[in-house]
């Protein structure tokens, strides 16, 4: 998915010196965005202060939206480089094209992973005949600099592998859990995996001490460790937890996402992920002017022009503002 914002803001993304050392319990509320004419997201990364967990960098939740008399998501052929995007759904489909050739309907709990390396372009549509709700989030996994220039791919994976406690149905999206792996390629120690919770469940879920991690809240009422959280919110964590208390007071679904913190310093502005403003002003240079990036056949309509540069030079920083 691509950040639509116009106005884009570059985000100064990586580096341990903001990295927590310990458990914490801090919550991040999402700032809304408007999606295309009609659509509305809620944004949690990169977020005033946090901008990073792991190597996870961008998160938008949005739905369940009623899209039922709607043309639902319609977002145009647009680039990446340096990351890759994962698609992850609770209702609703999604149609993937991108310049590889791919062309793929993402449906509930199946994952769609692509690895944009030096570029890509995609599109993502709601297929014309489609469920009446939508709902789901899009997240972004920066590369490290040893793989960002890597061939671009996309991954779809219909099957993924389950971890079961009593209450607790946890499929595994990207990394490991408890033993089991997902099929989905990474390129740093990372961990992403969607808890569906019983009402009335309380289950400690087991957890890597030097990751940091974050819980995205997607439906229902939960607590972890001990916080109510809400749908559309996330709560960081931080690291040195060997175990997550979980409670849910009605049936509930999260997201947790974590990763070794990400040592390297970024530039991300608008669907690129450099180190330099330099990079960031040579793929805006590229995308407009219809080299790099490749073509989305299939689409019907044209694709995204680039937001204005600012004026000031983009540095790449830490992990917060």
């Amino acid at each position: 998915m691509s950040n639509l914002d116009r106005e884009a803001v570059p985000a100064l993304c990586g580096g341990r010196g903001f990295v927590v050392a310990e458990p914490v319990r801090e919550l991040l509320s999402p700032r809304r965005v408007k999606l295309g004419e009609s659509s509305e997201v809620r944004r949690l990364l990169p977020n005033l202060g946090r901008r990073m967990v792991g190597a996870w960098c961008f998160v938008d939740h949005y739905g369940p939206d009623d899209i039922a008399e709607e043309p639902g998501m319609q977002v145009p052929p647009h680039p990446h480089m340096g990351l890759q995007t994962v698609s992850w759904l609770h209702e609703g489909e999604v149609l993937h094209r991108d310049s590889t050739g791919s062309l793929q309907t993402i449906r509930p709990r199946e994952l769609g992973l692509m690895t944009s390396g030096r570029a890509i372009s995609h599109s993502e549509e709601s297929p014309k005949s489609h469920a009446r709700f939508l709902h789901g989030a899009q997240l972004w996994v920066a590369l490290p600099d040893g793989d960002r220039h890597t061939d671009p791919r996309f991954e779809h994976h219909s099957e993924l592998p389950v971890v079961t406690a009593p209450g607790l149905k946890a499929t595994i999206v990207l990394g490991g859990v408890d033993g089991a792996a997902s099929p989905g390629t990474t390129f740093t120690p990372i961990v992403g995996a969607d808890l569906a919770l019983a009402q009335g469940a309380d289950v400690r879920l087991p957890l890597e001490p030097d990751f940091e991690y974050a819980v995205l809240s997607m439906s229902g009422e939960a607590h972890v460790d001990g916080v109510p959280l809400l749908p559309g919110s996330m709560l960081y964590l931080g690291c040195g937890r060997t175990e997550l208390p979980l409670r849910a007071e009605s049936d509930a679904a999260l997201m947790l996402l974590g990763g070794e913190p990400f040592e390297e310093e970024l530039v991300m502005w608008w669907n690129f992920i450099g180190r330099s403003s330099e990079d960031i002003a040579q793929a805006r240079s590229d995308w407009m002017a219809g080299t790099r990036f490749g073509e989305v056949k299939g689409y019907d309509g044209n694709r995204l022009l680039a937001p204005e540069l600012p004026a000031v030079p983009l540095k790449a920083r830490g992990r917060m503002r």
